[in-house]
């Protein structure tokens, strides 16, 4: 059973623009998952051989792949005072960030992310089909 438009709470859309303060990049493990367009896109943003950069910053997990990181879960791309190093390049996840589809999921879901990121509630207004498609296109 598919929800009407006229049903989801976010439909007039919903406000976001990212600070790069790094708080959606730094913090507890997880997973930050890469495909291998993604790997290609970053060596080559590194100057550096998709196997050496696959052997330095990709671990295997499952079947799936992920961006190691630094002890206590900080992207290993993410520098204080810098920030995200390979900005213009990062992988879907963090492009998408925070229309994931456990953040939109109710109004207290998004407010709670709000509570940690500071781009939720300003920048850009992101339509209902922005949203629907960056949530569809996240890997989870």
């Amino acid at each position: 059973m598919s929800i009407s438009t006229d049903e989801v709470w976010y439909r007039d859309g919903l406000t976001f623009g990212c600070t790069r303060c790094g708080a959606c990049c730094t913090g507890a493990p997880g997973f930050v998952w890469v495909t291998i367009d993604e790997v290609v896109a970053l060596a080559g943003r590194l100057g550096m051989a998709v196997d050496d950069f696959g052997r330095k910053y990709v671990r295997r997990v499952g079947d799936r792949y992920s961006l190691v990181e630094r002890p206590g879960g900080d992207c290993v791309f993410w520098q204080p005072g810098r920030g995200c190093t390979v900005y213009e390049d990062r992988p879907v996840q963090c492009k998408t960030y925070p229309l994931w589809d456990e953040h939109v999921e109710t109004p207290e879901s998004w407010a709670k992310v709000g509570a940690t990121c500071p781009g939720v509630g300003v920048g850009k207004v992101y339509t209902l089909v922005e949203i629907r498609r960056a949530a569809d296109s996240t890997p989870s």
